[in-house]
């Protein structure tokens, strides 16, 4: 008897460390310059609701991103995440070395990416998330596709998943619900 493979939701329950890519996940993509040429980027506040609710349900969550930004540090700071890749060339080996510094499993892990660079952890992790906007490369190969775009939400629909597969949205909204939720501005 052939065994089926995992559905998403199966392979979401068993997440503990959430992976973001920036560019195009936790931003739209768009890149705007100032005369100085400094860069600037767009952050979505409930994407980050959302991140700070996986760490209160339990799950890590870290970024490893292509580009190397102040901007990402100061965000990343401001969300507590303190597994930050910047300037990442090689992101498998970036993921490898995230693997060992935390003791998962790639299986324990999920990964949101939006382009080819993306690949190379995507098809590793054991949960693999895309934008609705991503490359169609990126979107073939993901177990799961948000009805968001990068920076517009997709990275809180991604959060929402895992914690509905981790039978732990209820409780949350539950305590969202009467107050007891405090602090978690995204």
């Amino acid at each position: 008897m052939a065994i089926a493979p995992p559905t998403a939701t199966e392979r979401a329950s068993r997440v503990k460390l959430m992976i973001f890519d920036v560019d195009g996940v936790l931003t739209d993509g768009g890149l705007l310059f100032t005369a100085e040429g400094d860069t600037m980027k767009g952050f979505n506040s409930m994407d980050g609701h959302g991140m700070k609710l996986l760490r209160q349900a339990g799950i890590e969550t870290a970024i490893i991103t292509g580009r190397k930004s102040g901007i990402v540090a100061a965000r990343a700071k401001e969300m507590n995440i303190t597994h930050v890749y910047q300037g990442v060339q090689d992101k498998p080996q970036a993921f490898a070395d995230l693997l060992q510094q935390t003791g998962m499993t790639a299986e324990e892990c999920g990964y949101m990416g939006d382009d080819w660079v993306d690949l190379g952890v995507m098809l590793k992790v054991g949960f693999a998330a895309a934008p609705a906007n991503s490359h169609p490369e990126v979107i073939a190969r993901a177990h799961w596709v948000s009805e968001a775009r990068g920076g517009h939400g997709a990275a809180r629909e991604v959060c929402d998943t895992l914690l509905r597969a981790q039978h732990k949205y209820e409780a949350l909204l539950a305590a969202a619900c009467s107050g007891e939720q405090r602090g978690l501005v995204g």
